[in-house]
């Protein structure tokens, strides 16, 4: 269990971040701190909290507090599996000290107590937002499948599959329809409305019938948590293959170009094509995930958490109208980075990712798109992608390249 991979969330104030951390049992303090600080660079750092098991705060400066939180948060994600429930995040909080040179040098006091009738009010609307929340949340915790109810005590879960600022993928089991799912869990700050929002949209998915497109089974909220389950495929995403031969890339474009032109006749964009979206299994099928159909979800993701989308076209970037060329630029540097074994831009590879995301936009903005290396490919690959990633956005895919 000590080496098995976990999820730590980060709170701070502009939102939430999740790194996945492979082996507890090596992580140490300083390390951690270095997460932290690179998440909150304007802030002075010298500690950070987590909840026990009544909700107090704990807090950790030192490597021996750190192995405790992380004995108590593993007997805690065993308990939790064993009764087959989804593990929770470990969640620390931060704790931020003065910022150097803003002291109060003149030992001034001031009242920090505010309004009793505006902690009364706030109390109040609190307390009815709270309640709101868990009965709209009861009522969205089932949605009808297939003609079945899934709900969300009957899915046991086995394994974490992979993690990223989307959310976080399971393997599961449904006990009543006897399934392996994937059940996708994304933690989102939003209104109820919201979620009845979300909900509807996400009713076209049951209309999806495409070899080429992973098949939906179900999508449930329990409180501020939406959960997605799909078809399971055993082969996983082609993020973990490294570098693919062409003559396998082939085929395997040939798949998600029919998938995409699958979703485009339904009037949807993808908007997240990548290699980590492209998922495959031990028969040889190859199946596009997680595509825009809801455009609440896809907003409220970007709001909840930090990142950018390396594999953006130049127009969206550039807060342009984008359209399927969009989806298509996504398309071919996705197919050369899995051609290379490495990210196209040689900015990514030099400084191991560590680019904050405002260099990595301008680089994919202002300069021209990468080439694959000359006598490598064959002619026809070559062209699929440099049709695929032409500036001006009038890029066209073509299933039989």
């Amino acid at each position: 269990m000590d080496n098995e991979a976990i999820i730590i969330r980060i709170k701070t104030p502009l939102g939430d971040m999740d790194s996945s951390v492979d082996s507890p049992s090596l992580l140490n303090f300083n390390d951690l701190m270095v997460a932290i600080r690179d998440v909150m660079p304007e802030a002075t750092v010298t500690a950070f909290e987590y909840e026990d098991e009544v909700g107090d705060r704990i807090t950790v400066r030192s490597d021996e507090e750190l192995k405790a939180m992380l004995s108590y948060y593993l007997n805690t994600v065993n308990e939790q599996r064993m009764n087959g429930l989804l593990p929770d995040p470990l969640q620390i909080f931060p704790r931020a000290g003065k910022t150097p040179g803003i002291r109060n040098i003149h030992g001034l006091k001031v009242n920090t107590r505010s309004n009793p009738a505006s902690d009364c009010t706030h109390a109040a609307s609190d307390s009815i937002a709270n309640n709101s929340l868990k009965k709209s949340s009861a009522e969205l915790k089932k949605i009808l499948t297939n003609g079945q109810q899934i709900n969300a005590q009957d899915i046991h879960y086995q394994e974490l599959l992979g993690h990223g600022n989307g959310g976080t993928v399971y393997k599961a089991y449904h006990v009543l329809g006897k399934r392996v799912l994937a059940v996708k869990v994304i933690p989102l700050d939003i209104t109820v409305e919201l979620q009845k929002q979300i909900m509807s949209e996400l009713e076209i998915l049951y209309k999806c019938d495409s070899p080429y497109i992973i098949t939906f089974f179900s999508a449930f909220f329990v409180e501020n948590r939406i959960s997605i389950c799909t078809e399971f495929m055993d082969g996983g995403s082609l993020d973990v293959y490294k570098k693919i031969p062409e003559h396998v890339l082939g085929r395997i474009a040939v798949a998600v170009v029919k998938g995409l032109t699958y979703l485009w006749s339904l009037k949807i964009l993808h908007r997240d094509v990548k290699p980590s979206n492209m998922l495959v299994n031990t028969r040889g099928q190859v199946k596009l995930c997680d595509f825009g159909v809801s455009t609440q979800l896809v907003n409220s993701i970007a709001k909840t958490y930090v990142g950018t989308n390396a594999y953006m076209a130049p127009e969206r970037i550039s807060g342009e109208q984008y359209g399927i060329h969009a989806d298509v630029w996504s398309v071919g540097i996705s197919f050369m980075e899995l051609a290379l074994g490495m990210f196209p831009y040689p900015q990514i590879q030099k400084n191991q990712g560590s680019l904050i995301p405002l260099q990595l936009l301008q680089c994919i903005v202002d300069e021209d798109p990468p080439v694959l290396p000359i006598g490598e490919f064959t002619e026809m690959f070559v062209h699929f992608i440099t049709l695929c990633m032409q500036r001006n956005p009038k890029r066209d895919l073509h299933p039989t390249t």
